[in-house]
């Protein structure tokens, strides 16, 4: 019902933050269309969207027919969504020689029993559909299921000992690592807490002790390999 829209900048040293927040309201005059600029270390930067036709499926993020763009000295640093060229004519800027990658992807989604996103591991082109359900309430034993493209590949039974964990799986024969922390579900008042769950593509072993993956690929179109998502799921009562 709601969406809001947030661009931060960092420092490389992570000691400053600038940040831009637009709440999308969900009634008819919400700011569909619109433009905002701030200050990074005394030099403006501008920030466009447009999401007048924009399109929602069970993600929080739009599917299609929209763009939001990050200009700084004539040049769309980083441009998110499908109409690129309406960017480009709109803002009056070039493209950034470097593309930007995505690192991580951060989502709140809200729930009784099941909570559902999308994400893109390993192919740029190709999205997955990730769905997380739960059963904590009655006379059973709470369980969770996570399934990704429709098949379950995570079951965990006896949550109430089993809050949190870790476990590999395959996704189109590729590892992807599950993570999932829902201690706030089972042993925190109703609406105050939430489960997070993290994918993260490679294996343990492709990580190094700091946590940083060593999995690369030199296939053109591959992901970063410190690309995760995370998962943040609040259960409504």
């Amino acid at each position: 019902m709601n969406h809001s829209l947030t661009v931060m900048v960092t420092s490389v040293e992570g000691d400053m933050n600038y940040c831009c927040k637009v709440d999308l309201k969900p009634w008819h005059f919400w700011n569909k269309k619109g433009y905002k600029s701030f200050e990074v270390e005394g030099n403006p930067v501008e920030v466009y969207w447009d999401f007048r036709s924009a399109k929602f499926t069970s993600s929080p993020e739009p599917s299609s027919d929209f763009y939001v763009a990050l200009v700084a000295e004539e040049e769309v640093v980083l441009l998110v969504g499908d109409y690129k060229k309406k960017a480009f004519k709109r803002t009056k800027s070039r493209p950034a020689l470097v593309e930007a990658a995505l690192f991580y992807k951060k989502e709140n989604v809200f729930g009784k029993k099941s909570f559902a996103t999308r994400a893109k591991f390993y192919d740029r082109k190709k999205e997955h559909e990730i769905n997380v359900e739960s059963s904590i309430s009655g006379t059973k034993e709470p369980e969770m299921w996570i399934s990704i493209d429709g098949i379950v590949l995570v079951q965990v039974k006896n949550l109430q000992w089993k809050f949190r964990g870790n476990q590999t799986v395959l996704v189109d024969k590729q590892p992807v690592q599950v993570f999932w922390d829902v201690y706030d579900w089972l042993f925190s008042a109703p609406g105050t807490g939430h489960g997070l769950f993290i994918f993260k593509p490679g294996t343990a072993e492709d990580s190094d002790m700091e946590g940083r993956s060593r999995y690369h690929s030199t296939k053109s179109g591959s992901w970063p390999p410190e690309f995760c998502l995370f998962l943040y799921a609040w259960k409504l009562e």
